[in-house]
C-alpha cells in the first residue's frame, strides 16, 4: 500500500480558483464517504482551509491513482479537469508523509510556523476518523503528526516573534507600554495596513481608537468595526495631546504631522510616551519628530526590519522541526515495517491453534476412557509446549521485519510456516468487508454528489 497526498495551495493556485476547491462543512461527510468509494483508496483524509486543499490517501497501487483523485475532484465540484490540473501537486509516499508533517508544523503556512493550521488538521482526521474513512495507515500517522506538531511549537520558538508589519508594531509598542490595556489610538487615515495593526493593538487591549480620513464615510467605516469614534483630520490635531498611539497611513503629499505640532502637543503631556507608526510611503510623519523627547516613532522600513529579523529567527527554528520531522519519519517508517508482521502472525497463530485442535481432538478419540480432569491437564501443557515453541520464532520476526531486509524475512517466514493459504483467506474476507462497506454508502453519496451539481448548476444559472 502506498501514501498519496493531491492538492493545490497558495502557492500554485490563486485564490480565485482556491474557491472553487472549498468542501463545505455540510458536505464532508458525503464527500469522505465518496473519496472512500474511489478506485484504489483505502483511507482518505481531506485538509480544507483558505490556503490550500489536501486529499490524504491510502491507496492499494500507486497506478493510476492520481487520475482516480482528479476523477473524484472533477465529479465532485463538477470542474473539468483541463481548468484545475494544472495547479495540482502530487506527492507519493516518504514525500507525502513529510509534506503531513510541515503543514501540520506551520512549515507550509504563508506565515512561517502559523499554528492554526494544526487544529485544522486535526480537525479534518477527526472528522475523517468519525466518518470511519482512516483504517490503521492514518490513524497511526495523523496521531503522530499531530503530537510531534504540538512538541514542535512547545520544545521551539518558532512562533513567538512577530512576522508581520501589524503585529511587528504590536510588539514594538509593548516594549514602551508594557501593555495596551487602558491605551487610546489614533488612525490617521484608513488603508489596509492601519487597520490590521489597530486590530491587533484592540485585541491586547487598547480601548479607545479614533479614526481620521478625509473621506468622513470611510472613517465613519472603521471606526464602527472597533466601537471607535470618527473625526475629521482638524480634530484629530486636537486630540494629540491625549491619545498614546498613532497609526498614520494617508497616501498625502507632504507630511500629515510636522515637528512643532506634536512637540507643543507633548507640553500639555509631560511624562506620558507617545507612540507613533508611519506606515505611508510617502511619509505621513516628519522623522525629525523622532528626536523630541519620549516620543517614539517607527516607519514601514524599521517595521520591515523586524519582521525580517524574526523571520530569520523563525526559519531557524525550522531546522530544528525539519530534524524532528526525520526522526519521526524513521519512527513511522519502522512501525510500517513491523506492521507487516501481524497478519503474518496471526496466520501462524490460527495454522497452529487448527493443528493443535485437531490434535487434540484426534487424541481424545482414540483415548476415550479419560476423564475431563485429565484431558484439561493434557490440554494445557500440550498447549504450553506449543506456545514455547512459537515465542522465539515470533520474537525474532518481530526484530527482523524492523530491519533493512525486513520485506524478504516476512517472505521467508511465511514460506518456511507455509502461510500462504491462511494469508489469502484473511485478504479475502478483507476484501469482502471492505467491498460491502462501500455498497451500503453508494447510495447516499450518488444522492450528495447529484445535490452538490444541481446546486453549482444553480450558481452558474
Amino acid at each position: 500500500m502506498h501514501i498519496v497526498v493531491v492538492g493545490l495551495n497558495y502557492r500554485t493556485a490563486p485564490v480565485e480558483v482556491r474557491e472553487r476547491f472549498t468542501f463545505a462543512d455540510k458536505d464532508m461527510p458525503a464527500a469522505l464517504s465518496e473519496l472512500k468509494r474511489t478506485k484504489s483508496v483505502l483511507e482518505g483524509v481531506v485538509i480544507a482551509t483558505c490556503n490550500r486543499t489536501e486529499i490524504y490517501v491510502v491507496v492499494d497501487r500507486l497506478h493510476m491513482c492520481g487520475y482516480f483523485i482528479r476523477s473524484f475532484i472533477e465529479q465532485w465540484f463538477g470542474v473539468s479537469r483541463q481548468e484545475f490540473t494544472q495547479h495540482l501537486y502530487m506527492y507519493e509516499d516518504d514525500q507525502a508523509i513529510r509534506h503531513l508533517f510541515r503543514v501540520a508544523c506551520g512549515l507550509d503556512s504563508m506565515v512561517l510556523g502559523e499554528t492554526q493550521i494544526l487544529g485544522q488538521v486535526k480537525q479534518a482526521f477527526l472528522q475523517a476518523q468519525s466518518e470511519k474513512a482512516t483504517g490503521t495507515w492514518f490513524n497511526m500517522l495523523f496521531k503522530q503528526v499531530i503530537t510531534l506538531s504540538k512538541r514542535a511549537h512547545s520544545e521551539t520558538s518558532i512562533g513567538e516573534s512577530a512576522v508581520s508589519v501589524s503585529y511587528a508594531a504590536v510588539e514594538l509598542g509593548k516594549r514602551i507600554f508594557g501593555d495596551f490595556y487602558g491605551k487610546k489610538v489614533l488612525i490617521l487615515g484608513a488603508g489596509k495596513m492601519s487597520e490590521l495593526t489597530v486590530k491587533h493593538l484592540y485585541s491586547s487591549g487598547a480601548e479607545q481608537v479614533l479614526v481620521a480620513n478625509r473621506t468622513f464615510a470611510r472613517a465613519q467605516e472603521l471606526a464602527g468595526k472597533f466601537n471607535g469614534t470618527p473625526c475629521t483630520m482638524q480634530e484629530a490635531m486636537d486630540q494629540l495631546k491625549d491619545v498614546d498611539i498613532i497609526i498614520s497611513s494617508t497616501g498625502a503629499e507632504g507630511y500629515v504631522l510636522t515637528s512643532s505640532q506634536v512637540s507643543q502637543s507633548m507640553k500639555k503631556r509631560p511624562s506620558r510616551p507617545l507612540f507613533m507608526i508611519d506606515i505611508a510611503v510617502p511619509r505621513d510623519i516628519d522623522p525629525s519628530i523622532s528626536e523630541l523627547p519620549n516620543v517614539f516613532l517607527y516607519d514601514i522600513d524599521d517595521l520591515e526590519g523586524i519582521v525580517e529579523s524574526n523571520m530569520e529567527m523563525r526559519r531557524a527554528e525550522a531546522l530544528k522541526i525539519e530534524a524532528m520531522i526525520d526522526h519521526e519519519m524513521d519512527v513511522f517508517a519502522n512501525w510500517l515495517q513491523t506492521l507487516g508482521v501481524k497478519p503474518i502472525i496471526r496466520a501462524l497463530q490460527e495454522k497452529s491453534s487448527s493443528i493443535y485442535e485437531d490434535t487434540m481432538q484426534s487424541m481424545f478419540n482414540k483415548l476415550p476412557e479419560l476423564d475431563e480432569h485429565q484431558r484439561t491437564v493434557i490440554r494445557r501443557l500440550t498447549k504450553s509446549i506449543v506456545n514455547q515453541m512459537m515465542h522465539d520464532p515470533i520474537n525474532r520476526i518481530k526484530e527482523m521485519a524492523g530491519e533493512k531486509r525486513g520485506e524478504q524475512a516476512l517472505e521467508m517466514f511465511t514460506q518456511i510456516f507455509a502461510l500462504e493459504k491462511q494469508l489469502e483467506e484473511a485478504k479475502a474476507k478483507e476484501a469482502n468487508l471492505r467491498d460491502a462497506d462501500i455498497v451500503e454508502q453508494s447510495n447516499a453519496s450518488k444522492g450528495a454528489i447529484r445535490d452538490k451539481a444541481l446546486t453549482i448548476a444553480q450558481v452558474s444559472i
